[in-house]
């Protein structure tokens, strides 16, 4: 499990199952789970295929991103210039600077782009999870199959905003995966295990054998998944939507949630502050007030999250992709009415 904005991230996991003193069934998992820390619950995290238009989008942006990368580096480069030249007084021959374009210089084969799944890799114990920038990487992790055991050595990247398909970073695939379970090396094991067991007094091997046989790999805990479906938006005790503060709305990005409830969040923090120091007065800038808003308003965010998604898939469901207020519309949407017969 790792930690992300006030929650805990949870993917994979095994149950282990005695079926009798000499054997331990293993069941394996490959869901990702959000834990809310503060209301002590669990919620699923489905992968979301890309609207038909999306791709379209993400075209043109990337387009846009590049030219505006290109043109900072080109301005970049002439102040570097500038500074050289009153710097040293070097020119050229002519008087003038010669500029190379560094999309020029740029090697024209093309990195090329990793796989984009829409369904989460194999199932697996102990993988190792990290979080950066709203990013989930999944390393590493653990599968049984009979008494054989493999580790992969494979690294994903899940976007926790959006959750649109697990990319690869790197693979590498493992040797004989999955094939016969018999091989030489397990009836080695097997004769290796009789003779040892031979050594030991009947006594103690009728001690031993009575103890319960337990995984001593740590497992995870996966008594939510059964009802959490059934939980989601059902209990108002414990939703984030039901509180008295500003809460995102539907198909809302963090940066216009903020936009819209902005003034809301310095007004509950100037309160928290008054609150607290008992005058009218405050110590704190209006530029540190700005951050602790905006602060405040990330983590409502973050909290009401996986509940907003769930009204997005609902409406998306019923053919609505956007969500608009009139009443954010003000003057401009009174405008349009103007000279309309009702």
């Amino acid at each position: 499990m790792a930690f992300h904005k006030g929650r805990g991230i949870l993917f994979g996991g095994v149950h282990d199952v005695e079926e009798s003193e000499e054997g331990i069934d293993s069941e394996f998992f490959n869901q990702l789970f959000v834990w809310n820390i503060e209301r002590n619950r669990y919620m699923p995290l489905t992968l979301r295929r890309p609207k038909a238009n999306a791709g379209k989008k993400a075209a043109q942006q990337s387009n846009v991103n590049r030219r505006q990368r290109g043109q900072a580096d080109e301005e970049e480069l002439l102040a570097n210039l500038r500074a050289l030249e009153e710097k040293a007084g070097a020119t050229t021959m002519d008087g003038s600077f010669e500029v190379i374009q560094k999309e020029d210089v740029e090697d024209e084969t093309p990195r090329p782009e990793k796989p984009r799944l829409y369904e989460y890799p194999h199932p697996r114990f102990n993988a190792t999870l990290a979080v950066q920038s709203d990013t989930l990487y999944i390393y590493g992790g653990t599968f049984e199959k009979g008494d054989r055991e493999f580790t992969f050595d494979e690294l994903w990247a899940v976007n926790l905003n959006h959750l649109d398909g697990v990319q690869e970073i790197f693979k590498r695939d493992l040797e004989d995966w999955l094939g016969s379970d018999e091989e030489g090396d397990s009836e080695d094991d097997d004769d290796d295990d009789d003779e040892d067991w031979s050594e030991v007094d009947d006594e103690d091997a009728k001690t031993d054998l009575s103890t319960p046989t337990v995984s001593t790999a740590p497992t995870t805990p996966l008594t939510v998944p059964t009802s959490v479906e059934e939980d989601i938006g059902t209990t108002e005790e414990i939703s984030a939507l039901t509180d008295t503060l500003p809460h995102p709305r539907p198909f809302e990005a963090l940066r216009d949630f903020y936009a819209r409830t902005g003034e809301q969040w310095q007004t509950i923090v100037v309160e928290e502050i008054l609150a607290k120091t008992g005058t009218k007065g405050t110590e704190k800038s209006p530029k540190e007030i700005k951050k602790a808003a905006f602060e405040q308003a990330e983590e409502k965010w973050w909290d009401c999250r996986e509940e907003i998604r769930a009204l997005e898939d609902e409406q998306e469901a019923a053919g609505i992709g956007e969500v608009v207020s009139l009443a954010d519309k003000g003057d401009s949407a009174g405008a349009g009415q103007v000279g309309r017969r009702r």
